[in-house]
């Protein structure tokens, strides 16, 4: 059995995505998700990977973007400000069909902000934060030993569909330090080549382009309409979520990542008193899990939605429940965290308790 180590959240990514065969890295740093960076720029080359550290971010995801069209793992890791002005590149990328692995570890907003744990660009990695028709396949981890877990799977899944995979956390992941258990390493001659259209030299074969658009709309046309396919199938196989205490539940908290761990303690407290609270944890913010939040509302007292931000993820809880049951929302802004006794409390107003 592997050894559990205690690691910070942020490093145990870079661990992570270095055991599932990421070789290249680019970044810039800025807070707080800096020790990510650090990490690997100790571990690539350790590995036989390269780490560089650019001018910017926007010149970090063109790096990206470049890498990827080899078909090698590649990663990135930013915070909010940072994020969005990346997005530009995210945007060809998505219109590419390039695979590669990007972690935002957000921070309080909008604008500079602050340094505080915050889930307030949902609505940026969810709904797209860059230009056109696309989507990003979106993780959102709530414990440590889960970041681990997704980073592994995000590498194949951007391999998979060709697209680029999303994970986004908080201060509080990021920062946080839990025993985990780290995956094996992967065999890099086990990984996909993507021999039909990486770029890696053209000496004896036809050559391969790359493009993010072409010129003629109905080319262009075509080229989205692919892109729509390939969503649908992401939609129809990789939605994932957790359920906790929902068998006998009356009210239902949704919440994901760092949120969702302080709302099975609310669970917890609720349940001392006589609430019957269970929650739903999306693990996938796009696609997100509306067919079984739908199923799971039917006949329930109260969908309770506690985000921190004013209420973004809220508006797919309530695309998912429709009227099946009643909605309200609380929510904290700004960096701050909600505890348990606080959500409780605002649970139980709700309730008229």
């Amino acid at each position: 059995m592997s050894e559990r180590v205690l690691v910070k959240g942020t490093e145990a990514i870079g661990e992570a995505a270095v055991r599932a065969g990421c070789r290249l890295f680019f970044g810039y740093p800025i807070t707080p998700q800096n020790e990510l960076p650090e990490y690997m720029s100790k571990r690539m080359p350790e590995v036989g990977g390269t780490f560089l550290q650019t001018e910017s971010e926007v010149a970090t995801i063109n790096m990206v973007y470049g890498a990827a069209c080899t078909g090698t793992r590649v990663m990135t890791s930013t915070s909010s400000p940072g994020f969005s002005l990346m997005q530009e590149g995210v945007s060809y990328m998505a219109c590419a069909q390039l695979p590669a692995v990007l972690v935002n570890v957000v921070r309080g907003g909008p604008g500079l902000g602050d340094i505080q744990p915050s889930q307030g660009d949902y609505w940026q990695a969810t709904k797209g934060g860059g230009h056109g028709d696309y989507k990003l396949i979106v993780l959102a981890p709530s414990t440590v030993q889960e970041a681990v877990d997704l980073t592994y799977l995000a590498f194949d899944l951007a391999d998979e569909y060709r697209n680029p995979v999303l994970i986004i956390a908080d201060g509080v992941i990021g920062q946080m330090m839990e025993p985990v258990t780290f995956p094996e390493f992967r065999d890099l001659n086990t990984l996909p080549k993507h021999e039909s259209w990486a770029l890696t030299g053209a000496d004896g074969r036809e050559k391969h382009i790359v493009v993010s658009f072409d010129i003629d709309p109905y080319v262009l046309e075509k080229m989205n309409l692919e892109l729509v396919e390939k969503f649908k199938r992401i939609e129809a196989k990789e939605k994932r979520w957790e359920e906790y205490k929902l068998d006998d539940a009356e009210i239902v908290i949704t919440a994901f990542g760092t949120v969702a761990r302080i709302a099975k303690s609310v669970v917890e407290q609720a349940r001392r008193e006589g609430i019957k609270v269970g929650l739903f944890r999306p693990i996938t913010l796009w696609p997100f899990p509306y067919e079984r939040l739908e199923e799971i509302a039917k006949g329930k007292k109260l969908i309770f939605d506690v985000e921190m931000n004013m209420g973004q993820m809220l508006e797919d809880v309530k695309l998912a429940v429709k009227d099946h049951a009643p909605v309200e929302y609380y929510g904290r802004l700004g960096g701050v965290v909600p505890t348990p006794d606080e959500i409780l409390q605002a649970l139980k107003s709700k309730l008229g308790r």
